[in-house]
This record gives structure tokens, C-alpha cells and sequence, in this order.
């Protein structure tokens, strides 16, 4: 699978998505491991459903995340609900298998997403979403510069309990890596 180097950090890149990785993605959004942690275990994907989403959303700012050392698929993320007029957006990603997962891989990508967001689609604001349980990406989110603004409670249902939907932000003024600062 050929990937191509759009965005690139210290340990990942981020690169446009490849229909041909449409399986990965499919044994990735039904493991429970990943779903749970970005509220689509009610979901089944299928893999024509998957290919339809790639294809749809490969140019919207949707990015397969890549290992620098080998090339490996690890992940996706993408920069959704951007509002051009606002200079507003939301980011979102994953990181597919647990292996990968408390390794720093989503700081990098944050730090790539952000940087791009900020310094070439000249956004202001850039929010996500995380459920309270999440204690990993919330550690993760606030180490690259995200502060809780407030919460939904008890909005996500899983497994016999009510999570609460975290919400954090960044402003371009509070990333470290504006281009700002040379």
C-alpha cells in the first residue's frame, strides 16, 4: 500500500487515506477496544460501507495515520465540522491496535493536526470530544495543550453505565507550535 508523506512529525505521518487499507479499517471499527473509546460500538462496518467512506471523505481532511520506520498503517484522524467563517473545527483520531496505543503516536498526530488547522487553514478554535472514562487520550489531549470546557453528563451509555462526554479546546494563541515564535 503507497502512502504519501502530507503531514510529517517526529515518529508518524499523516498521509491521504488509501482505499486499499479499507479491511484494516474494518477489523479496526469492530473491535470493541477502539469502538468503545469513540462511541461507535453500536455500529457494524462492513467492508463495502468502509470503502463508500473512504472514498467519500479521502479529500475532507481525513488522514491515515503512518509509522515513519516502516510504513505502517496505525490509525486515523481527521479535522471535521470545520466552519471557515467561525475559524472553528473539531479533530478526532484513533490508533488501531493496542500495541501502538500509550506510545505517544496521538500527541504527534495532534501536533500535525493542530499545526496544520492553525497555520495553513487559518483556523482560531479547534475542539474534541472525549468520554470521561478515557482517562489515556485526556492525558493526551491536555499534555498537547486541550483544557476542559465543559461537559455533557451522563451522555454516553456503555456496558450498564452512563459516561460523561468531555469537551476540551485549543486556541492557535495557546499551541506551542504556531509558527509564531521563530
Amino acid at each position: 500500500m503507497k502512502y504519501y508523506k502530507k503531514l510529517v512529525g517526529k515518529r508518524i505521518y499523516l498521509s491521504p487515506m488509501n482505499i486499499e487499507d479499507a479491511e484494516i479499517y474494518v477489523k479496526w471499527l469492530n473491535d470493541f477496544s477502539i469502538t468503545d473509546g469513540i462511541g461507535t460500538s453500536g455500529r457494524v462496518t462492513s467492508l463495502e460501507s468502509e470503502k463508500e467512506w473512504i472514498s467519500q471523505n479521502s479529500t475532507k481532511y481525513q488522514f491515515a495515520i503512518v509509522r515513519l520506520e516502516d510504513d505502517k498503517l496505525i490509525g486515523n484522524c481527521g479535522i471535521h465540522d470545520l466552519d471557515q467563517s467561525k475559524q472553528c473545527a473539531e479533530v478526532g483520531l484513533f490508533i488501531g491496535d493496542e500495541e501502538n496505543r500509550s506510545m505517544g503516536y496521538g500527541q504527534d498526530v495532534l501536533d500535525l493536526l493542530l499545526d496544520y488547522a492553525f497555520n495553513y487553514l487559518n483556523l482560531n478554535n479547534i475542539m474534541l470530544k472525549v468520554f470521561s472514562f478515557n482517562e489515556r487520550a485526556i492525558n493526551c489531549y491536555k499534555k498537547v495543550g486541550f483544557k476542559e470546557i465543559g461537559r455533557r453528563r451522563q451522555a454516553y451509555y456503555l456496558k450498564g453505565k452512563f459516561h460523561d462526554d468531555v469537551f476540551m479546546d485549543i486556541l492557535r494563541e495557546e499551541y506551542k507550535n504556531t509558527g509564531c515564535s521563530d
